[in-house]
Formats: structure tokens, C-alpha cells, sequence
């Protein structure tokens, strides 16, 4: 049989037509019948049919290499995939059937472009729609931590889920969770950019509802229950009671001292616990540990009676003192004037050390208030209670001046204890106006003890009573009218005191400064102005010297002879000059001179009035400080 093979504009056509199908150009060279042209030209266009771009085909792997998937499309064509895009890579063999998207059936270089990643999302697209329609939750694995999220795979493709939606609460280290399979919605698509937005939040708060709506019929103040511990704050622990969340306040963790709650709790334990308080409205419960145990001050009274001697450690320390805690839950107070007899505790710090094992003495138990005093010097003897036998009044002994106040010194006899001279006992004839003036800070000094008060911690000490008292011997060396140069030392309401030398103050009523009708001393004498004077009385039990004004010299005039010459002497020449003028006087006048000296039956000399009067105005040397300030604490 003999084929017509002349050409004809039919075949024509059919050669254009072949071309445009990408047909062999000898392919009607060959000898074939008009039907098995018809065949194959069926066969090859229904194979180039299936493989239209835009769509998914299935090809079978012909090699892997180092980067990528070698396919065969079935048409003596082939395609690579990137390896990247293959979840699985090593278990791919010669001959595996892999599902690829065809992209394009020729790109610049003429080749095929292919993607397995695009094919797997065409796949699950749909799958991913419905249930995003149906708000169905869809199970999704956590792959790589991203900037503001993580990467889910879900169904073979990639989803984002923010960080905002990871869980109820921020969670602290995402990379725990990487590896997690979890269920999630899908909260947004977007198919041209292939955007997929999951959450596991919106379950889980779906879940806390449904276990919250049931919860509140359960839950009563009071009820003791389980939970697990899901975080921890510095202010405490929350506790997942199976849907519900309550706070574990670290107060209410143990009667003793907690110092952060990670020491009772850690994430993930289970523990029992007791609910507090319920504000379903503040959505608040709250819980606690220690109202499960034993209340441990339930009659800490007898445990611990007063006198007892206790060992506890020291937890705590303030300006005040140092808590001690006696065992758990049970802390006592040492105050910081119960921790040294004689040392001045400025900190308590400086005694005590927290984490330091101490000994002390329980002084008071408040049961009702939770309170134990204690007192760490009450385990060793009181040092002043001996002082007495050891130091008896009158004793003579030396000290060092510790520090000085308006009102005295403080001289420390031994270690601890200080004793105090009196701003009045520092010396017998002249009035100190400041300690300063008489002992300096760290001068060594000899006193004698006047009194101690062992109850109130008081010594007094006197400076003057270490030396002889001069005023035994004043009213000897001062007669009665000798004169005197002396400077105004102070001015007063009634008079002038006047300093008359070797440590000797008097003093000049009003009406002895030699100035008449005058209402202020400040009107005759200023402070610092030179005066001669008259000793008018002396009185040695009271301390007092009364003179009157009898010369206002210069700054450079001598004083007077009878201020230099010795006692005994200006005694013998008053009495000669007495004499000689007894001697000089006519004897007529003598007896009206006796007689005018002081009749018995008239009023005294105004000049002894007047130092009558001024014994209460007159400076005595011991100067007039309020008692209260002659001892010290």
C-alpha cells in the first residue's frame, strides 16, 4: 500500500498547527497511517495539556544534588527544585513521585521553573480556608523564633504567630517552647501574599472561660485546693487552680521570713493551697500556704517565758534594732538599748551581723501581737550594780574627759562607763560659765565620786572636791576691810561681780559702787573696767564675798598697797593704822568717834544691810545649774 504524501493547504494547517504544538519537523517524513498520526498527535497534545503553567504535576525525582531536586515532568523535560524547599530532603530517592507548581515552562535560559513549596501551599490552601471559615482550631508545630514572633508549620506551610498571641501571659523564653505542637485559629489570610496569621491565645482564653464559668460555681473562700505553680514575681506566686488563676502573696507563704518566693515555690511545682479571698469582678483570688499550717505563736507565752535564755539567728536588721528569729514564723526584737551595759550602740549593725547565731534573754511576750522582746546584755552581769561596791563615794580616781556639753564633762573611768562633773563642781572659788574654760577634750583628769545610781546608769563626778577646800582659809586672808584691785567681771541686776584675783569672784551690791542714785550697775561700772575695793563680809559656808566700790582707776594706775601686801600683814597694818589713829585722835573726840562706830541700841552700818541683801543676789562659786543636769545617762 502506497501513502499520498504531495502537500496540500489541509496540510498546511496541520504543519502550522504542529508547530505551534512544538511538533518533531520530520515527523511526517515518516510512513505513518492517517490514524496512527491521529494517535499520537492526541496522545502528544493531551500530555501538554496536563502540564499548563499555573498549575500542580506530578513528577518523579531523577537525582539530588547538593542544592537541589532533579525532577522528570514526563515529557522529556526537566525541572530543579531548590533542596531548601523540601522538609525532608535525605529520604528522597531515585524515582519518588513529588507533586511540584509549574511557574513557568520556560524562563530566559529555557528552563522549566518549578516550586515544591508553592505546590504544598496550593494543597493546603484549601484545607487552611475552611478552617478559617469554619473558625475551626487547626494543630500547628513551632519551628524558629523571629523578630516579634514565631514560625508555625502548619500543614506543610509556614505560618506566623505573634508573640502577643503565644499565650495568656508574656512568655519569658520562647525558645522552651520551639519543638511544641500546640492547636491554634487562624486569625487572618492573605492568599496573594501567602500571609497566614495564627493564635493559640483566642483558645486559650476560650478554654479559661469555659474553666472559669464552671470554677465559679466550685469556688468558696475557705476551700483548700490544688494548683500548679505557672509564674513567680518578687511579690509572689501564681497559681493555675485548673482554668483559674490566684496569687500566692509571698506574706502569706509561711509565718516565718521569706525573702524572695522562689525559696517556698518553683514554675511547674503542684502544691496545695487555701483560698483567701474571691473578686470574681476584679477577676482576683487570693491564696495561701502558711493558713495550712500550724499557727506558730499559739502559746508562745509558755514556750518562751520571761528570763528564759534563747539562741536564734539574726534576720533582719533596722535603725532600731535586730530581728532574731527563735524557729520558724517566731521572731523576738533586740532593741538597740538592750544590746551593750556600756558601750553607746550608735547602729546595731555595729554589734550584730545578719545570718549570725546569737544568745539573749526573752524580756517581754505579747502573745496577742506577735511580739518577743529581747536583750542580749542580760546574758552577761550588770557592771553597775558592782560600781557602788567598787567605786564608794568619796573615792579618788582618774579619768579621761570624753566630751564636753554646756553644762559639764563627761569623763569615761573605764570602758563603757562614763561619769559626769558637773559644771558646778569644777572648781570652788570661781563660777565657769563653760567646762571649756577649766578641762579640754582628752585631758586627764583626777576626780572623786560623789554619788552613783546604778537603777538610771548615772555617775557623778566633782573636779573641785579632788583638791582642799580654799574657802577654810579665805575668810584668813581676806579680813574684813582690806582692800582690794579687781576688774568687772560680769554685770547684774543687784550689783557687779568682780574678779579680785587667784581665781576669787565678789561681788558689789548697787549701793557700794560708789555711784548714788542709780537704777542699773551699767550706769556707774562697764565689764572689763578696773575697781578698787572694800572687802565688806566674807562667808565661807555659803561661798560668797561682798565688797563695795571705793576708787575707779585707770587701765594703767597701781593698785592699791594693801592688795599686795600678805594676809597676815594687811591684818597687823589695819589694826596698827587703827591704833595710831586712836593715838592721833583728841580725847575729846575719841569717845564720840567709839560712839559713832556702832551704838548698840541703832540700826546697822547700810553698807552691812545692804550685803545682807545681796547674800541672795551675791554669786556663789558653785554656780546655780539646775540639778537635772548634774547627772548623766
Amino acid at each position: 500500500m502506497s501513502t499520498d504524501l504531495s502537500t496540500t493547504p489541509a496540510d498546511i494547517d496541520d504543519l502550522s498547527n504542529a508547530a505551534a504544538l512544538r511538533v518533531r519537523a520530520d515527523l511526517y517524513d515518516e510512513s505513518y497511517s492517517d490514524e496512527e498520526y491521529e494517535q499520537m498527535l492526541s496522545m502528544y497534545e493531551g500530555t501538554m495539556a496536563s502540564i499548563a503553567e499555573g498549575e500542580i504535576v506530578t513528577s518523579k525525582v531523577l537525582r539530588v544534588t547538593d542544592n537541589a531536586v532533579i525532577l522528570d515532568l514526563g515529557f522529556k523535560s526537566e525541572g530543579s527544585v531548590p533542596l531548601e524547599e523540601f522538609t525532608d530532603p535525605e529520604s528522597l530517592s531515585e524515582g519518588d513521585e513529588v507533586e511540584v507548581f509549574l511557574e513557568h515552562l520556560e524562563d530566559q535560559d529555557g528552563a522549566v521553573v518549578l516550586s515544591k513549596k508553592k505546590a504544598d501551599f496550593m494543597r493546603v490552601w484549601e484545607k487552611i480556608r475552611k478552617a478559617h471559615e469554619s473558625d475551626e482550631p487547626v494543630a500547628g508545630t513551632l519551628v524558629k523564633k523571629i523578630k516579634g514572633g514565631v514560625v508555625v508549620n502548619l500543614m506543610g506551610v509556614d505560618a506566623f504567630l505573634p508573640g502577643s498571641q503565644i499565650a495568656l501571659r508574656r512568655v519569658p523564653n520562647i525558645d522552651e517552647l520551639l519543638g511544641q505542637t500546640y492547636e491554634f485559629k487562624i486569625i487572618k489570610l492573605n492568599k496573594r501574599r501567602r500571609n497566614i496569621v495564627v493564635s493559640r491565645r483566642v483558645i486559650l482564653e476560650a478554654e479559661r472561660a469555659h474553666k472559669r464559668e464552671h470554677l465559679m460555681k466550685e469556688l468558696e473562700t475557705g476551700q483548700v485546693r490544688k494548683g500548679v505553680v505557672k509564674n513567680i514575681t518578687d511579690f509572689g506566686a501564681f497559681i493555675d487552680l485548673g482554668g483559674v488563676d490566684g496569687l500566692l502573696h509571698i506574706t502569706d507563704m509561711s509565718y516565718g521570713r521569706v525573702s524572695h518566693p522562689s525559696e517556698m515555690v518553683s514554675i511547674g511545682q503542684e502544691l496545695e493551697v487555701k483560698i483567701l479571698d474571691i473578686d470574681w469582678d476584679r477577676e482576683r483570688i487570693s491564696l495561701g500556704m502558711k493558713q495550712l499550717m500550724d499557727y506558730p505563736w499559739k502559746d508562745v507565752a509558755e514556750k518562751y517565758p520571761v528570763g528564759t535564755r534563747v539562741q536564734g539567728k539574726v534576720v533582719s536588721i533596722t535603725n532600731y534594732g535586730a530581728f532574731v528569729e527563735l524557729e520558724p514564723g517566731i521572731e523576738g526584737l533586740v532593741h538597740i538599748s538592750e544590746m551593750s551595759w556600756t558601750r553607746n550602740v550608735r547602729h546595731p549593725s555595729k554589734v550584730v551581723s545578719i545570718g549570725e547565731t546569737i544568745e539573749a534573754v526573752v524580756l517581754k511576750v505579747d502573745e496577742s501581737e506577735e511580739k518577743i522582746s529581747l536583750g542580749m546584755k542580760q546574758t552577761e552581769q550588770d557592771p553597775w550594780m558592782v560600781l557602788p561596791l567598787k567605786y564608794p563615794v568619796g573615792t579618788r580616781i582618774a579619768g579621761k574627759v570624753r566630751n564636753l556639753t554646756s553644762f559639764g564633762a563627761f569623763v569615761e573611768l573605764e570602758p563603757g562607763i562614763d561619769g559626769l562633773i558637773h559644771i558646778s563642781d569644777m572648781s570652788w572659788t570661781k563660777r565657769i560659765q563653760h567646762p571649756s574654760e577649766v578641762v579640754k577634750k582628752s585631758d586627764e583628769v583626777d576626780v572623786v565620786i560623789l554619788n552613783i545610781d546604778p537603777d538610771n546608769k548615772r555617775i557623778s563626778l566633782g573636779l573641785k572636791q579632788a583638791e582642799d577646800d580654799p574657802w577654810l582659809k579665805i575668810g584668813e586672808n581676806l579680813p574684813i576691810g582690806s582692800e582690794h584691785r579687781g576688774r568687772a567681771v560680769r554685770l547684774m541686776d543687784k550689783g557687779v561681780v568682780v574678779d579680785i584675783g587667784n581665781d576669787l569672784e565678789a561681788f558689789a551690791p548697787m549701793s557700794q559702787l560708789g555711784v548714788p542714785d542709780i537704777s542699773d550697775p551699767s550706769e556707774a561700772v562697764k565689764e572689763g573696767q578696773p575697781l578698787d575695793v572694800q572687802v565688806l563680809e566674807v562667808d565661807p559656808i555659803h561661798h560668797r564675798i561682798v565688797v563695795s566700790v571705793i576708787g575707779f582707776p585707770p587701765d594703767d594706775s597701781p593698785p592699791v598697797e594693801a592688795a599686795e601686801a600678805p594676809a597676815d600683814e594687811a591684818s597687823t597694818d589695819e589694826g596698827s593704822t587703827d591704833e595710831a589713829a586712836t593715838d592721833e585722835a583728841p580725847a575729846d573726840e575719841a569717845p564720840e568717834a567709839a560712839t559713832a562706830e556702832a551704838p548698840a541700841d541703832e540700826a546697822p552700818d547700810p553698807a552691812t544691810a545692804e550685803a545682807a541683801e545681796a547674800a541672795e543676789a551675791a554669786p556663789a562659786d558653785s554656780g546655780e545649774g539646775d540639778e537635772e543636769t548634774k547627772t548623766t545617762d
